[in-house]
């Protein structure tokens, strides 16, 4: 099996600070965009920071969804992985750019599995490929 799942990383930027700072509507925006890419919510957490931020975490049957705010920046980095053919992370995605009115994104999507990147190199500014065979873990305390 080289395809175990897709996984979308959201940068959304210009987004307004009332929205970003409403914990209400980031862990409503975490649930829409569930139902809009077809996954199944299994349980959610989020917690508001002071003076500002949310974080809000979705538990889905095919993985995860994640939304982390900086009001003070009109951003938030949203991050979703679904496993098997059914859930469409990329619908989610798109959802969450329209939910948090964001004049600016950018759409970063991996397909992850034990051969979906063997080949892959990237050109892209700010992205890392780090290769299986040379990267060194933190030892374990």
């Amino acid at each position: 099996m080289a395809n175990i799942g897709t996984h979308c990383i959201v940068e959304l930027y210009g987004c307004p600070h009332e929205l970003l700072n409403d914990e209400e509507f980031v862990k409503n925006a975490v649930r829409e965009a569930t139902s809009h890419g077809l996954a199944t919510l299994m349980g959610e957490v989020s917690h508001k920071f002071h003076p500002h931020g949310v974080t809000a975490l979705g538990l889905l049957a095919e993985s995860h969804i994640s939304v982390h705010t900086w009001p003070e920046h009109g951003y938030a980095a949203a991050d979703i992985f679904t496993c098997g053919d059914r859930a469409n992370p990329q619908k989610a995605s798109n959802f969450l750019i329209r939910k948090f009115q964001a004049t600016r994104h950018s759409l970063t999507k991996l397909v992850r599995g034990p051969e979906a990147g063997s080949d892959q190199t990237t050109d892209v500014p700010g992205l890392e490929v780090v290769p299986i065979a040379t990267a060194t873990p933190e030892p374990v305390a």
